[in-house]
């Protein structure tokens, strides 16, 4: 079965997290993805954060899957000649550079428009165009001035930074968009065109409902957040859903670190959330009985709530309250998640054979094509596919290769 992006080829000129995770996304959905690498050393997380000596790293591995791995010295002489050569002979390039970085290499948009019209140049920076420009970003940098920090955390404590990489992965999954919108929009064009995503923006993007609320502050305090006071911002309101519908962490039995459930009330299963945890008293109290009468004691409410869920353990409040239809969810630390049956089942935790670590657990592919299934294999060594890319690619010759090797072109 072929794949979605079959027969487009991708020049990977990322490193660290933002770019590798868009260029994997590429190779996964059927991409030609060749990651150009500083022969010696590679990708610099090819060695950061290792568990095992020499060996590449699970920061690596798990970012760059699918793809091929060209060692090119890009700053000798035929080097260079040898990346411009596959950039006339790609559809996409991908980088994450600093600001200007590749420009002061001689790659810039003007070159490329003229050498290789048909291809898209897609970038990821920290910021846009403005005063930040040439700022460094990383992914905290990102949260902080994207809006996420600002509004994560409870309300007596600092901004919080969240888990999940919303500054390097979320601008990854935003480029990714707008790739694929330039490849569809150049089979009407002809013409390649320049993809940016500054990460601050994608950020932003994904805090839309805080400024959806910092508007609606205009108008008076925001009855679904717990907090007492409010100011003319989004306050950090702890683990209050930010939606129609309240929500709250809740304890559960043991009470180990992660021993907690997320619950959401809908006014419709209020009648039997209540009978549930056998507080049936609480029936025809107006306090309690209408969804604005709860709005004023949300504390309250979920104090009560948690006094039962307190008697069980997460996954047993989880069957108990999906079977009155009750939406809630238990917290999953990491070792739920890799250990996850349905997430095993789905393919959305995978192991992973490498010849150099052995087996090692990777995040499988969220997108679900029913023409394009996904396939997992594993991160290339460094330079592992040198000499198969520029034969295949460019036609070069062992001869041409062996005097490249010797001169630390490849």
């Amino acid at each position: 079965m072929s794949k979605a992006l079959q027969g487009v080829r991708v020049v990977d000129m990322t490193h660290v997290q933002a770019g590798p995770v868009c260029t994997q996304m590429l190779a996964w959905l059927g991409a030609d993805v060749i990651k150009i690498e500083p022969p010696g050393r590679g990708d610099v997380t090819r060695s950061q954060l290792r568990d095992i000596p020499d060996v590449d790293s699970l920061y690596f591995t798990m970012l760059n899957s699918n793809k091929r791995s060209l060692s090119l010295n890009i700053k000798h002489e035929r080097g260079r000649e040898i990346l411009w050569e596959l950039l006339r002979r790609s559809d996409v390039l991908v980088e994450n550079f600093g600001p200007g970085a590749l420009d002061r290499q001689g790659i810039t948009w003007e070159k490329l428009q003229a050498e290789a019209p048909r291809l898209i140049y897609a970038s990821i920076k920290g910021f846009g165009p403005g005063s930040y420009e040439n700022a460094k970003a990383y992914e905290t940098i990102a949260q902080a001035m994207g809006g996420s920090m600002s509004t994560t955390g409870f309300e007596d404590g600092p901004p919080t930074s969240t888990g999940a990489q919303i500054g390097d992965s979320g601008s990854a999954v935003h480029l990714l968009a707008a790739i694929l919108a330039a490849l569809l929009q150049r089979h009407q064009t002809g013409r390649g065109q320049r993809v940016q995503i500054a990460m601050q923006h994608a950020v932003l993007n994904l805090c839309r409902v805080k400024i959806r609320d910092h508007q609606r502050l205009q108008h008076g305090p925001l009855a679904e957040y717990p907090n007492s006071e409010f100011g003319h911002t989004v306050p950090r309101s702890g683990n209050a859903s930010g939606g129609g519908q309240p929500g709250w962490a809740l304890r559960c039995r043991p009470g180990g670190p992660d021993d907690f459930i997320y619950v959401i009330i809908q006014p419709h299963v209020w009648e039997r959330l209540v009978r549930q945890i056998g507080r049936e008293d609480l029936l025809g109290d107006p306090a309690w009985d209408t969804a604005e009468g709860r709005l004023t004691h949300l504390n309250e409410v979920f104090a009560t709530i948690e006094a039962w869920t307190m008697q069980h353990s997460k996954w047993e409040v989880f069957d108990q309250l999906n079977a009155i239809d009750v939406p809630c969810g238990p917290v999953f630390d990491t070792g739920d998640i890799v250990q996850d049956q349905s997430l095993r089942d789905s393919g959305m935790i995978v192991e992973v054979d490498h010849p150099e670590r052995g087996t090692y657990i990777n995040v499988g592919c969220p997108l679900r094509l029913s023409d394009s299934p996904v396939e997992i294999s594993r991160a290339p060594l460094l330079g592992e596919h040198s000499d198969e890319v520029l034969q295949e690619v460019l036609g070069l010759e062992q001869p041409e290769l062996a005097v490249m090797h010797s001169e630390g072109v490849i």
